[in-house]
């Protein structure tokens, strides 16, 4: 079904770009274009809803190689399951590559978007389990303990080969990959994690655990908490990031 690559090494760092469209996201392309390390950007809501189609080319226009796009819908995959058609096809029409699901609502819908997402040329990258608190009912959420693996289980049977896991909970990451271990096989598939820096994740001690096929996903860490840096400051960021997975400019 899917594809074991999306980006062309085994390790990375993805920017978040939850900017505000103009001068904050065009430095921010401007800032890590050359940063070696730096494969993917990841749009979401902030920019998705205010024109994803030129969010996407413009971000590429600045790239003298390739960049891989993906879009975070946070979190897509949970609307009843002929909407997947819609979004896939709508994610497609904008020049997306790859897509983010956290299919919390059923078996139902998460093979429906799957699927539909596979049919329309994406990517798909599941997730099961988030980086906030007070996720899970054991610890005063709403979401049942056996739900996460239940749809990374599922993911992987359905020919899923991507999956995001929190950065901020090792002891996940560690667990959904002896899940995937035994079901995929060790390296045959890639692991994607927010989680980092502002939400207290370590992205060095995450890529230990994950193996050798991951990839950070980074936003405030280069860009800013409270206000946006300069260009020159995003650039130094991203470089220190890329730093923790081992990989120099």
């Amino acid at each position: 079904m899917q594809s074991e690559r999306l980006i062309d090494t085994d390790q990375s760092v993805i920017v978040a770009a939850d900017v505000d469209y103009g001068n904050g996201f065009s430095d921010l392309c401007k800032a890590t274009w050359d940063v070696t390390g730096i494969k993917a950007f990841k749009f979401g809501i902030s920019l998705g809803l205010k024109g994803l189609q030129k969010m996407v080319y413009e971000a590429k226009l600045h790239w003298p190689r390739r960049l891989v796009s993906i879009y975070d819908h946070q979190k897509a995959g949970n609307d009843i399951p002929d909407m997947g058609k819609t979004f896939a096809r709508t994610l497609a029409d904008c020049g997306v590559d790859a897509a983010i699901i956290f299919p919390f609502t059923g078996p139902a819908t998460q093979e429906a978007w799957t699927n539909a997402l596979d049919t329309a040329g994406l990517t798909v990258l599941v997730g099961g389990i988030m980086t906030h608190q007070k996720f899970l009912q054991s610890e005063g959420g709403y979401i049942a303990d056996d739900a996460p693996e239940r749809i990374y289980m599922l993911a992987a049977e359905m020919g899923v080969r991507h999956f995001v896991v929190p950065g901020n909970k090792l002891h996940w990451v560690g667990k959904i990959k002896t899940l995937l271990d035994s079901i995929l096989g060790e390296g045959r598939y890639t692991f994607y994690a927010p989680g980092f820096i502002t939400q207290g994740g370590d992205l060095s001690e995450c890529g230990r655990i994950a193996g050798k096929k991951f990839h950070g996903i980074v936003g405030s860490g280069i860009y800013g908490k409270d206000q946006i840096k300069n260009e020159a400051e995003m650039r130094e960021a991203a470089l220190v990031c890329t730093s923790k997975l081992g990989i120099t400019a």
